[in-house]
């Protein structure tokens, strides 16, 4: 890395509440931050990928609401969060009871983000930057928060996530409305308005379901 991931994080973001998610404390990227201006040749030039782990997105708000109010989903169970980026769905998951809970994100930039999350909200989170699709390791709940945006991901996805949810583990998907998210192959739990920032969703709020993945043939 070219640039010290935690410097650069503190200097460049703000301690904020995401507003579905007011419990959980972040440290995200806002309009009064360079990091929000910056563009893709800027990043890398520091050495920086695309910061998803900067901004609460709105199928995780989804999915972390869903998660802090409905705590038995969770409790006392292990569980993974993939495509953690700023950890929030992780966290929620902790407040809520979990007994382990494992934030897996190839990005580097997410274990030092998940780290600094973690403390703000008094929890502890391990975290993992290894690929982990096709992997099983008995997690008994698998979050994934706004996965569905990108066609050849969602095509890998999909059959690891039927596996998963074959053998028995809860998976849930916090979506809004991503155009490969595989409706027909999921069970609608609840939806939520999520208020977004403009700039990043070209709205003010997103409608996001939160999903349970069934199991083939069920």
């Amino acid at each position: 890395m070219k640039t010290d991931p935690e410097v650069f994080i503190r200097d460049n973001t703000g301690i904020l509440s995401p507003p579905h998610v007011p419990e959980v404390r972040l440290r995200l990227a806002t309009e009064a931050h360079d990091l929000w201006l910056k563009t893709e040749e800027e990043l890398e030039a520091i050495g920086l990928p695309p910061p998803f782990w900067a901004f609460a997105w709105a199928g995780g708000q989804g999915l972390a609401r869903h998660v802090l109010d409905h705590p038995a989903l969770v409790a006392g169970k292990s569980v993974l969060d993939f495509a953690s980026g700023s950890g929030l769905v992780a966290i929620a998951a902790r407040l809520s009871g979990a007994a382990a809970v494992l934030a897996a994100d190839i990005d580097p930039w997410s274990k030092t983000a998940v780290r600094l999350n973690a403390a703000l909200n008094g929890v502890e989170i391990a975290h993992t930057s290894e690929n982990l699709i096709g992997r099983d390791e008995s997690w008994d709940v698998v979050l994934a928060g706004d996965v569905f945006y990108d066609r050849s991901f969602a095509e890998v996805l999909l059959p690891w996530f039927a596996a998963l949810a074959a053998r028995g583990a809860v998976v849930l998907v916090g979506d809004p409305g991503r155009a490969y998210c595989p409706r027909e192959r999921m069970e609608a739990l609840a939806t939520y308005v999520v208020p977004v920032t403009r700039a990043l969703e070209d709205s003010e709020v997103k409608k996001t379901t939160v999903w349970r993945y069934r199991a083939l043939g069920v």
